[in-house]
């Protein structure tokens, strides 16, 4: 029997115009039950007294965990254990069902996509604590649309070059390429929408889309919703994986968790409407993606600079030698994502290599790289002395 909330939560719901199906699956019950209470005028009355549930002691716990929008079941029950919880989960998610009304939802249909065709990319943030200082951590989702399969790479930052490393990252994990990969409308992929709905993408997310052969698709603008699929593993991400690890030394070790959590847990799950692992989807999708090119694209920072008279090039307030038969030139250089810097000439051969560092370390400079520069510089005139004892006569 339900208590005289779930009455007039069920009540509520409907008038709300929610589905029989949806109420009776966030009850926890059958849709027969939820038609006998939207059938009776009030609730019922006389129940017999409530039997102590093991539950009991550790409601408070739970409700704080939900006033700080940790709603994940799973989570709280490992924890709940820890403390010395000792009943099955199925009461923690009993419990925590009928509150899920407190969240804000929003309807929109299901859109199931053929294996091997879309993937969806998202970008989620969180506080957390990274190196012993509290840091704003940046994390990449890509989900295949078909399998549900996850990847997730944390980062610095958000800009185009680590968007499309988290990509390449994801089609390794994958073991290849979707046809589609759909984005929101961050200025990594997209510059504007125009009007009559044509989308004009960024050129590097145009070179990416090119290299690995997939179709750039954007979701319209103001509606998120689209992407849905990765939209709550953002969620999922930070309810499950921040909330089981919440110190990092570094992002390697980071990643190397999310590496560790997805393999074990995320691609592990059970999918309710298929009753099978995203890990085993994965399987089924995995023939259907296109092969991997024979290189990686090159996400390194692009950029030009002038070489000084002194042989010098300066990148991110530090300067680095380059060969002196460049002084006057303009150069190119590329800056990896783990700071490993490479210059070109212009006719596209390496001709210098550094590795990034604080201005405070001093320029960077391989002397050999400037003998020419020393040769070519004029001798110095030598004088008697005797010329200045003249003058001062």
């Amino acid at each position: 029997m339900l208590s005289r909330e779930d009455f007039f939560m069920i009540k509520q719901r409907r008038e709300q115009g929610a589905h029989i199906v949806d109420i009776a699956y966030e009850l926890g019950c059958s849709e027969r039950t939820v038609r006998r209470y939207l059938a009776l005028p009030a609730p019922r009355t006389g129940r017999r007294p409530r039997r102590p549930s093991k539950l009991d002691a550790f409601k408070p716990f739970i409700d704080q965990q939900i006033v700080e929008e940790v709603w994940n079941a799973e989570v709280i029950y490992q924890q709940l254990r820890d403390q010395g919880y000792r009943g099955g989960r199925t009461l923690v998610r009993l419990y925590i069902q009928p509150k899920r009304v407190l969240r804000a939802s929003k309807q929109t249909v299901r859109y199931q996509t053929a294996p091997g065709k879309q993937l969806q990319h998202d970008w989620g943030q969180i506080r957390t604590d990274l190196a012993g200082e509290s840091r704003t951590v940046h994390f990449a989702v890509n989900v295949l649309g078909s399998s549900r399969y996850l990847h997730i790479w944390a980062a610095p930052r958000e800009d185009a070059e680590h968007t499309y490393e988290a990509l390449v990252r994801a089609f390794h994990h994958f073991g290849g390429a979707p046809r589609q990969v759909l984005v929101d409308n961050q200025k990594a992929a997209v510059i504007r929408h125009d009007r009559n709905g044509t989308v004009h993408f960024n050129t590097g997310f145009l070179d990416l889309a090119h290299h690995y052969g997939f179709q750039p698709k954007a979701c319209r603008p103001q509606r998120p919703r689209t992407k849905g699929k990765t939209e709550r593993m953002v969620g999922y991400v930070k309810q499950n994986f921040f909330q089981r690890y919440r110190h990092f030394e570094s992002y390697g070790h980071l990643n190397r968790l999310l590496e560790e959590w997805l393999a074990t847990v995320a691609n592990q799950r059970i999918l309710r409407r298929y009753q099978t692992t995203p890990a085993q989807r994965w399987e089924q999708e995995r023939p259907a993606l296109q092969a991997l090119p024979a290189t990686d694209f090159d996400t390194r920072y692009y950029d030009q600079r002038h070489v000084s008279w002194d042989a010098y090039i300066d990148v991110r307030g530090n300067r680095y030698s380059v060969p002196a038969e460049y002084c006057g030139q303009v150069v190119t250089v590329r800056l990896s994502l783990d700071n490993e810097l490479t210059v070109y000439a212009v006719t596209g051969q390496v001709i210098a290599q550094h590795r990034l560092c604080d201005r405070r370390e001093g320029w960077q400079t391989e002397p050999a790289r400037h003998e020419a520069l020393w040769q070519r510089v004029a001798p110095v005139q030598q004088r008697d002395l005797s010329v200045y004892e003249e003058v001062l006569r």
